[in-house]
């Protein structure tokens, strides 16, 4: 084949290989902006909402480990010192690990079921980096720490429950019990108040971050294991008074300083918002240790040490709820009034129908929270400070809201713990052997000491 024959071949070849692609070309060519229309308009999370929120988790796992640990720790006898940070240790991980594997997904899964999450996401399906999850304005944060956050207040929650049935309990029942219900309680609430599908949701229910789905929850389900569980041997004629207040005193400051995170981190971005809730995490909690000591010296003459965590304690339980919403002299009202309440039921109330609940989980959770959940729907008001209501909606339809939110969290955690400290009994037994406890659930359950001497 001559030069020019080969050169008019591949001509034609070129040709006919140029026609051929011209839709192909053309196409790319359309479809190139619309590629880059999408890129661009795909979320991005803001690199400060993703420290922010990464900081606050921390800050919640803090509250619980140590924390809370120590707090709980230093109220019960020498010998039990142990067994409830042990408790407190494994029951967090194990929920954790529950968490991952179903856990969010019963909680956030996509459902549109008033009070499931669904199964979308068990095994953390479909969540990568560069999945994002909502937050209250247009800005989206990385799913994965949307989930972590969410782990650490179904790990504290369950844990919050033990102080209830501390001194008696069978280690392995504790264990079992917190995870069942996790499943069956916490999971079902937390999807009811804080999922876009959930039923109090839906309702308009206000829950900043977790008066309802954490303290009024655990500290319902503490009384019920209290009374399930029984007295401890000994109760109100042996001294029981709590072993260390300078450790109590000291997890009770770590939970303060950890609460930053569990009430600021709820606003999920670094706005003002967030800012709103650390101001009256301080306030509120202030608020609240002085109310306690001072009716401590008005009832007794002295105020106590005890006294004053209690109060702090109680201070960060009424504020949850109402954190990012009310306004900071709301907070202080709210901290002043819920002490002398949670006062009332630890020292009157619960003399008076004798359950033993060893660090006071439902006079303090279970009062504060119900007190706080009702009191967000007053302080919301924007004629006391507070960020307003929606359209259309006044005080009282709020508060009626809130009430129902509280009522249907009573009767969830009420008869869900029922069954579940029943199951738990059957299947293992919930209280250790008399000899045991005399002895201590330090030797007898784990074969450490807390101490030696």
């Amino acid at each position: 084949m001559s030069f020019n024959k080969f050169s008019s071949a591949c001509a034609r070849i070129g040709l006919g290989a140029a026609a051929l692609l011209a839709p192909v070309v053309a196409f790319a060519q359309e479809a190139a902006p619309a590629v880059a229309e999408a890129a661009a308009a795909a979320p991005v999370a803001d690199k400060g909402d993703t420290a922010f929120m990464f900081l606050s988790t921390l800050l919640v796992l803090f509250m619980i480990i140590p924390g809370l640990a120590l707090f709980y720790g230093g109220l019960v006898r020498t010998k039990n010192m142990l067994s409830v940070l042990m408790q407190t240790t494994v029951i967090a991980c194990t929920v954790m690990i529950i968490w991952v594997v179903y856990g969010y997904s019963f909680a956030f899964g996509g459902s549109t079921n008033p009070f499931f999450g669904g199964t979308a996401k068990m095994f953390l399906a479909g969540i990568t980096p560069d999945s994002t999850a909502a937050t209250f304005s247009d800005a989206v944060i990385p799913e994965y720490i949307f989930m972590l956050f969410q782990m650490t207040f179904a790990a504290i929650t369950p844990a919050l429950i033990i102080g209830a049935y501390a001194e008696r309990i069978k280690f392995g029942a504790s264990v079992l019990f917190c995870a069942l219900w996790v499943t069956f309680v916490y999971f079902p609430v937390a999807h009811m108040v804080w999922d876009a599908n959930g039923f109090l949701f839906g309702l308009g229910a206000l829950d900043f971050a977790g008066g309802t789905v954490v303290h009024i929850n655990a500290g319902v389900a503490g009384l019920i294991g209290a009374i399930m569980v029984g007295k401890r041997i000994g109760f109100g004629k042996d001294m029981m008074a709590p072993h260390s207040l300078t450790l109590s005193m000291v997890g009770a400051a770590m939970l303060w300083f950890g609460w930053f995170g569990f009430n600021a981190g709820s606003n999920l971005e670094a706005t003002g918002g967030a800012m709103l809730a650390t101001v009256n995490t301080f306030v509120a909690t202030a608020a609240a240790t002085l109310s306690w000591s001072l009716v401590e010296k008005i009832v007794r003459g002295k105020a106590s040490m005890l006294g004053a965590i209690s109060g702090m304690v109680a201070g960060l339980v009424a504020v949850t709820p109402a954190a990012g919403i009310a306004g900071p002299m709301g907070a202080i009202v709210l901290g002043a009034l819920v002490s002398p309440l949670c006062f009332f039921f630890v020292s009157v109330v619960k003399n008076k129908f004798g359950y033993d609940d060893t660090a006071d989980v439902f006079g303090v959770h279970g009062v504060g929270g119900m007190f706080g959940a009702v009191g967000t729907g007053v302080l919301a008001s924007a004629s006391l400070g507070g960020i307003g209501y929606g359209e259309g909606v006044t005080m009282g339809h709020q508060v009626y809201v809130q009430i129902v939110a509280v009522l249907t969290t009573i009767a969830w955690t009420g008869i869900g713990s029922v069954i579940l400290y029943k199951v738990t009994d059957l299947i293992i037994g919930l209280r250790v052997t008399p000899e045991a406890e005399r002895e201590g659930l330090d030797l007898s359950s784990h074969g450490e000491a807390a101490y030696h001497s």
